[in-house]
């Protein structure tokens, strides 16, 4: 009897130290976890680990600075919201589009077409589950008795179209890849209201009242009287989106499938709406204290990760989508010796540097090298083919036409097959392009003081040199014009190909210029 007790006792044991191992192999051989952070007009220069003289306290940012790879030469593909989304989870320049300035306004139906494969698509046929937490500004197709349509020129003009918001809302984050939505249109834009999925979880029954010092940032007066949900706040928006953030990681630590999570924060973006744990923490501004807020927010996405174990087997991206807004309290923070953009040139919607120049952290243990900077240039298109050179996968055919891998120069690990990027387009809120080629930009801007009267005007070219001029402060475009010209047929070429990945076929969706303003907002074919 007690011999049969022992041989059943020693079976179990192996048996349970085979299914451990089995188990350890698999955790070994799963696909990373990818997490992809997006703030909302946060400067290249508001994290103080890569800008010490600055004055906003980042100590979050400046952990995963400590434990992941910085690049110092990174941007958004437009210096505007929607576009650089696009980009991001398209990994198509937006300007082939035909949304050709701004940005998708309140109601406008989808930027992103029924038939392109996403990344979140990619990643979810590649295995993955997917999540969207935040901000979407992408479109929605909402149900009403007008078919929404992108106005040629006018901003908003939908916003006094009746709308049905018990219905469910096509075109959005689950149209296009995702398993799971939780967010908002965005913060200052109707209707107010959290989003689930394809559907408002609370009817916007009330009715938005203009406050002019609501969030200490001007609201649009525009929307006064728009849909709002009963006792929607502000400043409420940025911790509920961590709280989802952080559930997620912890809901899908146990799953046997990996998760792409993209966290699409609402700050520092306006309205200016620091909650109260917050507020004048920093002792310089408002928009001060949102940025540590958004600092905040990262970390406890970033801890959660640890808290579940997760951190070997997750790559983690922090990045945003533009450079830091003018209009939300600039000057103070400049008073203060804070420089948002750094050394760069111009802010948000600006086709200088300041515009699109953007921080890039990777944190991924044990495949990057911690602390460390990287000077090769990306483009937040570039998520999309680093992916799947992560997955070992291809790219599929028509589809991220502007997207090159950064996987070798985040691991040091570069891989022949794979082209690098070695120029780059950059698009401004009026619609001016810019054209990297190593040190060299060229830069088509308005003629004209304002959008308005440049429209159907030609555009005026310049060239800079950024390895002498980072500041973009002298204009060599008299002194050099056989660059101009030589810049300009790059420029061109890549237009019309409809694709900057030489091993990519794609087409535009309108006749895109660059030598003349255009003259509507969006453009027919």
């Amino acid at each position: 009897m007690i011999l049969r007790v022992s041989i059943v006792v020693i079976v179990v044991i192996c048996s349970l130290d085979k299914t451990t191992t089995l188990k350890a192999d698999e955790a070994l051989h799963k696909p990373p976890n990818i997490v992809v952070i997006l703030a909302d007009d946060f400067g290249v220069g508001d994290i103080l680990a890569h800008y010490p003289k600055n004055k906003i306290p980042t100590p979050y940012l400046d952990k995963l600075v400590r434990e992941g790879i910085s690049f110092t030469d990174a941007h958004s593909p437009s210096a505007v919201c929607s576009p650089t989304r696009y980009g991001l989870l398209t990994g198509r320049y937006c300007w082939r589009t035909r949304m050709q300035e701004w940005v998708i306004a309140a109601y406008e139906p989808p930027l992103i077409e029924g038939d392109l494969l996403t990344l979140p698509e990619f990643l979810r046929e590649n295995g993955y589950e997917t999540a969207c937490i935040g901000k979407w500004h992408l479109g929605w197709d909402w149900a009403g008795p007008q078919k929404p349509k992108m106005h040629p020129l006018q901003r908003n003009y939908q916003k006094h179209f009746k709308w049905d918001f018990t219905k469910t809302i096509g075109g959005g984050p689950t149209d296009h890849g995702f398993d799971y939505y939780f967010g908002v249109v965005l913060p200052n834009m109707p209707p107010f209201c959290w989003i689930e999925n394809d559907r408002v979880t609370q009817l916007p029954t009330e009715k938005y009242t203009y406050e002019p010092e609501e969030g200490f940032v001007v609201m649009p007066r525009e929307f006064e009287g728009a849909p709002m949900a009963p006792d929607w706040r502000f400043e409420t928006i940025l911790p509920e989106l961590t709280r989802r953030s952080v559930r997620y990681v912890h809901d899908h630590a146990k799953g046997d499938k990996p998760f792409f999570l993209y966290f699409s924060q609402t700050s520092p973006h306006e309205p200016i709406v620091p909650s109260e744990r917050f507020r004048g923490k920093s002792g310089i501004a408002p928009i001060a204290d949102f940025v540590m807020e958004t600092d905040w927010s990262v970390g406890q996405v970033i801890q959660a990760i640890d808290d579940a174990g997760l951190s070997d087997n997750t790559i983690v991206i922090f990045t945003a989508d533009n450079g830091h807004s003018h209009y939300t309290g600039w000057d103070k923070l400049v008073a203060a010796e804070h420089l948002p953009s750094g050394p760069y040139r111009g802010h948000k919607g600006d086709v200088w540097e300041g515009g699109h120049r953007v921080p890039l952290i990777v944190r991924w243990p044990d495949k990057v090298v911690p602390g460390s900077r990287s000077d090769a240039m990306v483009c937040l298109t570039d998520v999309y083919a680093t992916c799947a050179e992560v997955l070992g996968r291809d790219l599929p055919d028509g589809c991220a036409q502007d997207s090159f891998s950064f996987h070798g120069a985040a691991t040091r690990i570069e891989n022949p097959k794979r082209p690098s990027r070695s120029t780059m387009v950059n698009h401004s809120n009026f619609g001016e392009f810019a054209y990297r080629r190593d040190n060299w930009k060229l830069v088509y801007r308005l003629s004209k003081p304002n959008l308005e009267a440049s429209r159907g005007k030609p555009t005026v070219a310049e060239l800079y040199d950024l390895s002498k001029d980072i500041g973009e402060a002298s204009d060599l475009a008299l002194k050099r014009p056989e660059k101009v010209t030589e810049l300009t047929s790059e420029l061109d070429d890549l237009i019309r190909s409809g694709a900057s990945r030489p091993d990519a076929v794609g087409r535009n969706d309108c006749k895109v210029r660059f030598d003349v303003t255009q003259q509507f907002r969006w453009v027919e074919d």
